[in-house]
């Protein structure tokens, strides 16, 4: 049913319509337990705020929901890689019983999203990726290359990472990025933390409320801000804007395998001896960061370096 798919919804004034995935990765659910803490704070803010308005639409939906229930990143194959065009309409015109799991998901998603626009009719779309890592520490949101999501990835008030994008083939805020369901739209991904860290559910509902009202669909000091605090202090000693330098893809017959102790934004020197795999030692070609270094077992990037901008 195409209703198990929300997590919720909220409607107010006509406006924007907000997409907020959780759960693309399975193994990532900060997303989704900040969507339903965030449908909860919107429903009883009328109840202590009489002058609350809303304008517009978000829906809250389940990403991989299969992987989710199995506790895995994925069953088949990462989700967050198959979103393309061909992908799409391969899997369209198959019959049900032919899917694999990760098809099955997409389809329902993007029938979903479709089925909004046609009852909704909004004039823009804002789409929101909730992920998190297996490193810990440090928090930042992935724009596309557009200005628009630029500009809104800025708003989330984390560290920006320019053109990480660029390297990674389909993924969900890629496709769906620009015109590609003929009305307008801007996506950002977010991570907030570490996968099992209490307060990447916090920072998720402050980016999701600084989101709202970065696009006005809520005023500045409506729904509670205490979420804004963590997410600040969180942020103080970390880089404001960096771009990607490089990115570690293996195999997995390469049997890559990360050492400990590296988080998100921990400062590596060129020539620093990060990892290894069958081939020998991995060696940081730069100076810079060291982002979403893998500490799981499903994956097939085993760490990406940023440069301060």
């Amino acid at each position: 049913m195409k209703q198990d798919r929300y997590i919720g919804a909220f409607e107010g004034g006509h406006g924007p319509l907000v997409i907020a995935v959780g759960g693309m990765h399975g193994n990532e659910l900060a997303g989704v337990h900040a969507l339903r803490l965030l449908f909860k704070m919107l429903k009883e803010e009328p109840l202590t705020n009489p002058g609350f308005e809303f304008k517009g639409r978000i829906i809250g939906l389940y990403g991989n929901k299969a992987a989710i229930k199995a506790g895995k990143r994925y069953i088949d194959v990462d989700l967050n890689r198959q979103w393309t065009r061909s992908n799409i309409e391969q899997a369209l015109s198959k019959p049900p019983s032919q899917l694999r799991a990760e098809e099955k998901e997409m389809v329902a998603i993007y029938q979903v999203i479709k089925d909004e626009i046609k009852a909704y009719k909004p004039t823009k779309i804002i789409l929101l990726d909730l992920h998190t890592t297996s490193a810990e520490d440090g928090i930042f949101s992935i724009p596309t290359g557009t200005r628009e999501s630029y500009e809104l990835a800025k708003g989330l008030f984390a560290p920006v990472i320019s053109n990480l994008t660029e390297t990674l083939h389909g993924t969900f805020m890629q496709f769906f990025d620009g015109e590609n369901l003929g009305i307008p739209t801007v996506t950002v991904t977010f991570e907030s933390g570490q996968h099992d860290d209490p307060l990447s559910i916090n920072r998720s509902v402050a980016a999701i409320v600084n989101c709202l009202r970065f696009i006005h669909l809520v005023k500045p000091e409506d729904v509670e801000s205490r979420h804004d605090d963590i997410l600040k202090a969180y942020t103080k000693h970390l880089p404001k804007l960096a771009k990607l330098a490089y990115k570690h893809q293996f195999r997995s017959s390469d049997s890559f395998k990360m050492h400990p102790g590296y988080r998100n934004f921990t400062p590596i020197k060129k020539g620093e001896y990060l990892a290894d795999d069958v081939h020998g030692k991995i060696l940081s070609p730069l100076n810079g960061y060291v982002l979403m270094p893998l500490y799981q077992v499903q994956g097939s990037e085993g760490f990406f370096i940023v440069t301060e901008e």
